[in-house]
């Protein structure tokens, strides 16, 4: 696979909960390679990436127990309330910011705010 393929696939593979950046498979890649674990293949413009013999045995053990085999049902179900949930507040932030009065917005603002030192209380209280 190349880069963006990879990318799409553990997207797949959590369910939309992991979709990582070129930012970090690249840099990922370049040190799986440098540790002789994959090597690239060139062609045209697109690099893809295959195991080496010293990285099969790598993969394999990986693949025993991969991160996305422990995300069950519920934290998907919680995962998609969250996003629907910060959809709806995205949604009406930008109604807000063009559509309200400058007091409106200092309203929303402060809102805001609160709701984030909430949301770290949340945290605080568990430890």
């Amino acid at each position: 696979m190349h880069g963006y393929e990879m990318i799409q696939e553990l997207d797949a593979r959590t369910n939309g909960i992991w979709r990582p950046s070129p930012g970090s498979i690249y840099p990922t890649l370049q040190l799986l390679e440098d540790e002789g674990l994959i090597e690239p293949e060139t062609s045209g413009s697109r690099k893809s990436y295959h195991l080496t013999d010293a990285g099969r045995p790598e993969a394999e053990t990986a693949a025993q127990n991969p991160p996305w085999a422990s995300i069950g049902d519920d934290t998907m179900s919680q995962v998609q309330d969250f996003r629907d949930a910060a959809v709806g507040i995205m949604g009406a932030l930008r109604q807000v910011g063009f559509n309200g009065t400058p007091e409106q917005r200092q309203k929303a603002l402060e809102v805001l705010n609160e709701t984030k030192r909430k949301l770290y209380a949340i945290l605080a209280d568990s430890e």
